[in-house]
């Protein structure tokens, strides 16, 4: 199959040029019409695919307490926003519980589902802090445990490829520096961390920093928090939740002047995703809202934030368009960036000959044309 275009993203800039898609790779590339073409999509986007490493769940599925047909749903529709692979996340609960939510995932994933691969899964928490926590449960929050870490990979089978914990409770960095040495990305995260112990974290093998800004030490002109050190360290990944409500679009914009090339854009998506305004769910055993301007809270207690329903190709509209973050960091937020921090970038996360076939025809209003997964059309 050949698909052309006079705007495809190739060494961030655009391009016109053809893409003949073999065998769910990108098998050459070409000046625009050289070839005859299966599909001409004239002067719309041909992008990289989107990327998801933080995200809870949509319509009703939690990757904590879900079942495995909602799991594939949501697998399934993600395209939709042109994801073509995720993380499901977890939050805080009970050994027990997330032992079984880590199992269910896996079993999942060797099925293969149809629509967006699952690339991994993220672990955030129970390794955090109490002060902390936004909306997850306190009662089921522990001290960083290299048994108990253990014991969780070896129920999802190796399939942890990041952890968010609190490293201040990390003593010695001891899970830190296991973490790190087996190839599980160490992401700072639900932490008191001050600008010193954070920096210390990254020393030991810490590679990342969980929603920027948000439930972590924050920034101040004499003490830096964790923040400071997410902004600071322009080298290590770190992700942020773009949906205007979590963080307003001049920090975005602050943000991304500093990160450039290693920011990741992450939804950071509740089961509430996909459902109106007014809509409750339990999350982590709490109950959830969702809030007129898209946002989620508890609706007990300190009716703190607690994720989002944001959907990445309205993130990326957010970012480019209303932030004015330059289109090359924006759409690296959620392509190469998630790729390189996963350790899959010599085969995602690029329009280059001999990667996968992930890609995404994005209409100039950011919505979604077609997803194309490993060279299959998804919509």
């Amino acid at each position: 199959m050949i698909i052309q275009s006079k705007r495809v993203y190739i060494a961030s800039t655009f391009i016109k040029a053809q893409i003949e898609i073999k065998q769910g790779k990108i098998q050459a590339i070409y000046p625009y019409g050289t070839k005859k073409v299966d599909i001409d999509y004239k002067n719309l986007r041909i992008v990289p695919g989107f990327y998801d490493i933080h995200t809870h769940g949509y319509l009703g599925f939690d990757s904590t307490l879900g079942s495995e047909k909602g799991l594939r749903k949501w697998a399934k529709d993600l395209p939709k926003e042109g994801i073509c692979g995720f993380c499901p996340t977890t939050v805080t609960q009970s050994p027990t519980v997330l032992e079984k939510a880590l199992k269910q995932i896996v079993k999942v994933k060797k099925k293969k589902p149809s629509g967006a691969k699952i690339l991994g899964i993220h672990l955030e928490g129970p390794f955090i802090n109490v002060k902390y926590k936004g909306a997850q449960p306190e009662e089921y929050i522990i001290k960083p445990s290299i048994n108990q870490f253990k014991i969780f990979q070896k129920a999802a089978e190796g399939e942890i490829k990041i952890i968010t914990l609190a490293p201040e409770n990390d003593n010695n960095f001891a899970l830190t520096k296991y973490c790190s040495s087996h190839g599980v990305n160490v992401s700072i995260g639900h932490t008191d961390a001050t600008y010193d112990e954070a920096m210390m974290a990254i020393a030991n093998g810490a590679k990342g920093f969980t929603h920027t800004f948000n439930a972590m030490r924050p920034f101040n002109h004499r003490e830096n928090g964790t923040v400071g050190a997410s902004l600071k360290a322009h080298d290590i990944y770190s992700e942020i939740i773009c949906d205007g409500n979590h963080t307003t679009k001049e920090a975005l914009s602050l943000f991304f002047q500093e990160k450039k090339d290693h920011g990741i854009m992450v939804t950071d998506a509740l089961m509430c995703k996909g459902y109106p305004v007014g809509s409750k769910f339990s999350f982590g055993g709490q109950v959830v809202e969702i809030y007129p301007d898209g946002s989620s809270h508890l609706v007990h207690g300190s009716k703190a934030l607690a994720g989002s329903t944001l959907r990445t190709n309205e993130g990326l509209r957010i970012l480019v368009e209303e932030a004015f973050v330059p289109f090359e960091y924006a759409i690296a937020s959620i392509s190469s960036n998630p790729c390189k921090y996963l350790g899959i970038d010599q085969q995602k996360g690029h329009i280059q000959v001999g990667y996968d076939a992930d890609l995404v025809i994005l209409n100039d209003n950011y919505s979604i044309k077609q997803t194309y997964i490993e060279g299959k059309k998804q919509l």
